[in-house]
């Protein structure tokens, strides 16, 4: 069973893993109840917060939409993202759609081995906020993102796309933030360049109420992609 408690996604029978809760907000934007974070630009070095970082519930929902951005730096239409890599981490994994739940929460990857990326949200090559979540452990094994709070400015991040493309992106900063107070406008707000955040849980584990008290968010800038195959 999957449930929403304090800002993350627990499966409580098995994962104590979790993903950022998904925020309610009058302003849905892309027909979505709204997610929780929004940032136009990167955070600071790990674990300073960017200066300029706040926590503005009111953006929750204003998502970037797709349709807006450059079609000339957008990736074709129809393109997704299928796997993702880091190799300071030891990250290669395949990605699944991720979509909102019916309480808005964002559904976590079905496996705790396995990353994901908002479906409805902005293309990774596109112009924004691109959404890459995964699991940090479960009761039984490591998470993808296991060790996702490692990574520091300079390193890289690969994206494969299904047009055979492959996106290069290097790490800008990271930070955690409480679930009870998610950098909205850090993490999902507008930007004039493609943007990638990672996504998974930190801080302390509550055994009681089976879930981490933090999100781990770092944050990537696009560097080079490379031409679709033929």
């Amino acid at each position: 069973m999957l449930a929403a408690c304090g800002g993350v996604i627990v499966q409580r029978s098995r994962l104590r893993s979790a993903l950022v809760v998904v925020a309610l907000g009058a302003a849905a934007v892309l027909g979505l109840a709204g997610c929780a974070g929004a940032g136009a630009s990167s955070a600071g070095p790990t674990p300073t917060p960017s200066p300029t970082a706040t926590h503005d519930t009111d953006a929750a929902g204003r998502i970037q939409d797709p349709s807006s951005t450059s079609l000339s730096q957008a990736p074709a239409a129809g393109v997704v993202p299928t796997r993702v890599s880091i190799p300071a981490i030891g990250v290669n994994a395949g990605l699944q759609d991720l979509a909102i739940a019916a309480d808005g929460s964002l559904n976590p990857p079905v496996g705790v081995v396995d990353a994901g990326w908002y479906a409805k949200g902005v293309v990774p090559g596109a112009v924004g906020p691109a959404v890459i979540a995964g699991h940090i452990d479960s009761t039984t094994q490591p998470g993808v993102f296991l060790h996702l709070a490692k990574l520091v400015p300079g390193d890289t991040v690969t994206v494969t796309m299904s047009s055979g493309s492959v996106e290069t992106w290097k790490v800008s900063g990271s930070r955690a933030a409480l679930k009870t107070a998610f950098p909205t406008s850090d993490v999902y707000g507008t930007s004039p360049t493609p943007q990638l955040r990672l996504i998974t849980c930190g801080g302390t584990f509550n055994a009681a109420i089976g879930h981490y008290n933090e999100n781990t968010i770092v944050f990537a800038d696009l560097v080079s992609s490379t031409a679709p195959t033929k």
